[in-house]
């Protein structure tokens, strides 16, 4: 027998919860508002050009360890138009397999061994496990309730930071409380990290979903960080074909390298016809980006209203395509347990934020549902939880 087969850094991870939860909603056939993917097809011109590249033969073989030039061009261009950040597409934008391989590769390459490593709790799970790998110390810093959403202690962020500290990791807009972090809550962060001389990895992947008075400013952009900032982006959540792979960095060139230098003993490269894809993806015209949008707003009002009719406290999301909500005006305080059982008592999916957290029973009584559904199947969904009321 083969003694302790799991290395010890990654004992405590098992199987995702969103395996395991998408896994019980097949099994009883439920609506899976868990797992956090559309359930339609992004712009059909995109899934012809994915179609295009494959019967052109481009991408079909290895495309370039750094992404195909159109991609990173196009990655370079979509960050000067939105965001007035310039950078080189052969130095400074490298092509990943989605941004959970861009998550990893950052960390294993600029973390060190018993460095801490600073994020925003709850957090996106692989954050956790990618620390873990890279040797890391994760030291989380609790976005809580107030005044109808989670926000961030800028106290507490500040108090967290240690000699030992190597790097903020951000995560705005934020999965999977909805918050959008606000400009001048983001210039403390920036100011910390070139007062401490840290690293950041910013996760944006939600970048243009964001709502109402929400805007999205990117870390990179303020005084002193586009030189310490590793930026991920990721054409899954803004172009809805989250199955396609496709995530980007961009960041000075000697992070790049370093990066490039985890990422080549992964997946080495991915997604070859997709990248053409995405390349004419991010150079859609604004009204995209605008109706979609605009969609997901309404799709968020539709299960924002079901949820706080059947009985939830509702946390309305600024950004992201997930509500989280609190479970206790149910009488309720084990999200694990709701979670497990809203498929038999209403026909629902959903996932128990607390596993998004190191302290877990500060996030038991919060549960997260996703709204990037057809509006009808998210009606049908409201439906079905006002049984929980009843």
């Amino acid at each position: 027998m083969i003694r302790k087969p799991v290395n010890s850094r990654l004992a405590e991870f098992g199987t995702t919860i969103f395996a395991e939860m998408s896994a019980l909603a097949v099994r009883t056939g439920s609506i899976n508002l868990g797992q956090g993917f559309p359930d339609t097809d992004g712009p059909e011109e995109i899934r012809e050009a994915a179609v295009r590249a494959l019967r052109d033969g481009r991408g079909n073989q290895y495309p370039p360890a750094s992404g195909v030039p159109e991609l990173r061009q196009a990655v370079a261009g979509h960050q000067r138009e939105h965001y007035a950040l310039t950078y080189d597409p052969d130095t400074e934008v490298l092509a990943t397999a989605g941004a959970t391989e861009a998550i990893a590769a950052s960390l294993l390459a600029l973390v060190h061994p018993g460095d801490e490593v600073v994020a925003l709790e709850p957090y996106y799970d692989s954050y956790a496990a990618c620390i873990a790998m890279a040797g890391g110390k994760r030291v989380p810093v609790t976005l809580r309730p107030r005044d109808g959403a989670f926000r961030l202690d800028l106290d507490e962020l500040r108090d967290a930071i240690t000699p030992r500290t190597r790097m903020l990791l951000i995560n705005t807009p934020h999965n999977p409380t909805g918050t959008v972090l606000t400009r001048e809550e983001l210039a403390v962060v920036a100011a910390l990290a070139v007062e401490h001389d840290l690293l950041v990895v910013s996760d944006e992947v939600y970048e243009h979903l964001v709502y109402d008075e929400a805007e999205h400013v990117p870390l990179a952009s303020f005084p002193g960080m586009r030189e310490r900032t590793v930026t991920i982006g990721s054409a899954g959540k803004t172009f809805s074909f989250t199955g396609w792979k496709v995530g980007w960095v961009t960041a000075p060139a000697p992070l790049v390298d370093a990066v490039r230098s985890a990422k080549q003993f992964l997946t080495y490269v991915a997604s070859g016809p997709f990248q053409y894809a995405v390349a004419e993806a991010l150079r859609l015209p604004a009204g995209y980006f605008d109706a979609f949008r605009a969609d997901l707003r309404a799709k968020r009002d539709v299960l924002a209203a079901g949820l706080t009719e059947a009985g939830f406290t509702v946390y309305r999301p600024a950004g992201t395509y997930f509500i989280t909500t609190d479970i206790r005006p149910l009488g309720e305080s084990d999200g694990f347990a709701f979670c497990q059982a809203l498929p038999e008592r209403a026909g629902v999916v959903a996932i128990p934020n607390a596993v998004f957290y190191d302290n877990r029973a500060e996030g038991a009584p919060f549960v997260r549902f996703a709204f990037c559904k057809r509006t009808a199947v998210l009606q049908d969904a409201a439906t079905r939880l006002k049984r929980l009321a009843a």
